[in-house]
């Protein structure tokens, strides 16, 4: 066991990542490379599901391209993945929001969770 721990620590990138939580809207910069060259792709969608633990943590991302749902899982300690920015907390009652799946149009709005930050509050 002790062995496995070691392998993990080893391969962690250790990046500084937001917090994020199910139904919020994210924006994904994901590196890509394309034969010799390497380019940066932004992937945003809201965030499905957050499943795992610790370095095998990930998360599903579910985005609309064509009137064609998208789904992308992204592991947490994945070395191409370049940034993750938050554009919206969203307000959702459960951890796995399936059910978006299945809504289209407005019903498939979240709405916004509002944050009191420092800043406001001073």
């Amino acid at each position: 066991m002790d062995l496995i721990k070691v392998v993990e620590q080893a391969f962690a990138t250790k990046k500084e990542l937001p917090v994020f939580y199910p139904g919020d809207t994210i924006t994904v910069a994901y590196r890509i490379k394309e034969g010799n060259k390497e380019r940066i792709q932004k992937y945003r969608g809201t965030v499905l599901k957050i499943s795992g633990e610790g370095d095998k943590k990930r998360f599903t991302v579910r985005k609309i391209s064509d009137n064609i749902g998208v789904e992308r899982i992204f592991p947490i300690e994945s070395p191409f993945i370049d940034s993750i920015e938050i554009n919206k907390h969203g307000r959702v009652r459960r951890a796995r929001i399936y059910y978006l799946r299945n809504l289209t149009g407005k019903k498939a709005r979240i709405k916004e969770r509002r944050i009191l930050t420092k800043e406001k509050e001073a």
